[in-house]
């Protein structure tokens, strides 16, 4: 039992003894104690004090007297402030677990792993991938990470949107302006030459609407009318009746992107176990607009068009099938999560779209609820905020995106800038370097992306992400970096002995501790921030107590062991959360 368990369980034991009133353990709150209070954790008396009839420093002083004399071993003192029960824990208990902790296994194994499928990126055929899908894939990538840590068996899952009007439009640009170009002609990337059509299509589009405007026509009409999105609108029915020479083009068109996207996977670290394509989904779900018919589920209007009535439950009325029978987005998802569950017969599914999306998932669970589909109510939509620049939001038919392959190659170059600029890497080979400034210029974009709440809206700034004092992927890299050249120093065998503690000592091992529950927080929310944020905390902390402590010259050889035992789980710590972010930490920098 860790800690923290043990303090709720006593407590919850404690109230039922003194008061005859039986909680549970979770009932009972538990936090790490504040800086300015005394006292190592906070048990929080607020939910008690009305159900007992108790002041909270009459609740306070009976209980933390009562749960020193349940775990006198534990417990050492306690004090109360304004309704919060601070306890002391003792200095042998962060002793001893100091001493047997394992840097090989800093977590607990878990005795009910779950199968959790996490499906994230979502790429257009028809456009490279760009800042927004960087947040989306490493959000996807590093809660899946977490959620393995705990123990959990995880799959990765991508669906990709290679269907519709949106890559008709390239198809469209291409074969107008491009005269049979490749990207291997231009010397681009697949998936950049190909998004490089989808915005000439729209400025062609543009110019089009403007001359028929021109000529006295609405321009409503004039959008309708403009030649090259009849085109656009022709080729999708040619594409929808199979017609060879358009899925021919779609087919060569879609593998000039793939190859672009593999790269730009790879460069990232993103992977997937299994990769769904539009294409191949979207019939997928008329079967069970069917069964929701038998159902009652849903109704069908006087047009054909069915319907699902979800009024009751706050929203509003969603189409599932249109008069003309063809499915809409909701039904092509509803029946690829019943293909999902039967594949992987997972206990829960997250998917990490935008928060454009939350309607549409809020109504996914409902109906995938209604129809009696087996786990839908282990369906999560991760929603996060979108990343936008210091200059606004970023358009892709405008081409005005930031490019995820210019992004990650100019902050490798920053970070190639700013470590030059150190001085401290003169006896490194030139392949450490392309190493060193790859790990750190990814490390940054990756920390910088991660460390806000998934849900808020963020405004990404290349050169503040790579700071190597702030609140930052450098900062911690260049913490783990110092720790491993101290310990070249001092080695990494220990017989640690000690009797007592100084506060950052004590401070230091109580930040580790709380590594397991920082890992369960953050897949409890889906919210890799708190690891990031726990991260840099440990990374500060580390740097306040060396900078107090000596390690190499310590006082005493009880204190040596101790704080090279110390600066090893550090390490080792840090090394853990930074590749729960999906983020590499160097041994020298």
């Amino acid at each position: 039992m860790n800690l923290i368990t043990n303090i709720k369980q006593t407590t919850a034991n404690c109230i039922n003894s003194l008061y005859g009133i039986t909680i549970s353990s979770e009932q009972v709150l538990v936090n790490a104690t504040k800086p300015e209070f005394e006292g190592d954790y906070t048990i929080v008396l607020f939910a008690f004090v009305k159900q007992l009839g108790k002041s909270p420093d009459a609740l306070g002083n009976e209980l933390g007297n009562a749960i020193k004399a349940a775990i006198p071993h534990l417990v050492t003192d306690f004090n109360i402030v304004k309704g919060f029960l601070n306890i002391s824990i003792s200095n042998d208990y962060w002793i001893e677990f100091a001493k047997s902790l394992d840097p090989n296994n800093l977590l607990p194994s878990n005795p009910q792993p779950k199968k959790i499928m996490v499906e994230y990126s979502s790429p257009n055929t028809n456009k490279p991938l760009h800042l927004g899908h960087l947040r989306n894939n490493f959000l996807g990538w590093s809660i899946a990470e977490i959620l393995a840590l705990q123990g959990n068996e995880v799959v990765k899952t991508c669906i990709v949107n290679d269907r519709g009007i949106h890559i008709c439009k390239s198809m469209i640009a291409w074969q107008l302006f491009a005269n049979g170009a490749t990207p291997a002609d231009t010397k681009q990337k697949g998936d950049h030459f190909v998004g490089d059509y989808y915005v000439k299509y729209n400025d062609a589009y543009k110019a089009e609407v403007e001359a028929l405007v021109a000529k006295g026509m609405s321009k409503e009409e004039a959008e309708k009318e403009a030649p090259i999105q009849k085109a656009a609108q022709e080729m999708l029915l040619k594409w929808e009746q199979g017609d060879a020479a358009t899925i021919d083009l779609w087919k060569r068109m879609n593998t000039w992107v793939y190859e672009g996207f593999d790269e730009t996977y790879k460069k990232i670290g993103s992977d997937f176990y299994k990769t769904y394509y539009e294409s191949n989904t979207y019939l997928l779900g008329k079967e069970l607009v069917e069964k929701g018919l038998e159902k009652k589920v849903f109704y069908q209007k006087e047009d054909s068009s069915v319907w699902i009535d979800l009024t009751t439950d706050g929203l509003d009325e969603k189409i599932v099938r249109r008069k003309d029978g063809t499915s809409v987005y909701i039904t092509q998802d509803i029946g690829l999560a019943e293909v999902k569950q039967k594949e992987f017969n997972t206990d829960a599914s997250i998917y990490v779209v935008g928060d454009e999306q939350n309607y549409h998932f809020k109504v996914l669970k409902l109906i995938c609820q209604k129809l009696g589909l087996p786990a839908a109510d282990g369906i999560y939509h991760l929603s996060y905020g979108m990343v936008e620049l210091p200059t606004g939001k970023m358009k892709s038919r405008e081409g005005t995106v930031v490019d995820a392959d210019d992004l990650v190659a100019e902050m490798i170059q920053i970070s190639k800038e700013k470590t030059e600029s150190l001085g401290k890497v003169a006896d490194f080979t030139a392949v450490q370097l392309t190493t060193l400034y790859n790990t750190i210029g990814l490390g940054a974009l990756k920390f910088f992306l991660l460390r806000v709440d998934p849900k808020k809206k963020m405004i990404f700034n290349p050169e503040e992400s790579i700071d190597f004092h702030g609140f930052t992927g450098p900062f911690i890299q260049y913490t783990h970096a110092r720790i491993k050249s101290i310990l070249r120093k001092t080695g990494t065998t220990t017989n640690v002995q000690a009797s007592t503690l100084l506060p950052l000592e004590k401070a230091l091992i109580i930040e580790l501790s709380n590594f397991p529950n920082t890992i369960n927080e953050a897949a409890e929310n889906l919210d890799p921030s708190k690891v990031a944020i726990y991260a840099f905390e440990l990374a500060k902390l580390f740097n306040s107590f060396y900078t107090e402590h000596s390690i190499n010259n310590a006082e005493s050889e009880e204190k040596k062991q101790l704080r090279i035992q110390l600066a090893i789980l550090t390490a080792a710590t840090l090394n853990k959360s930074m590749r729960a972010l999906g983020i590499d930490v160097p041994e020298q920098m």
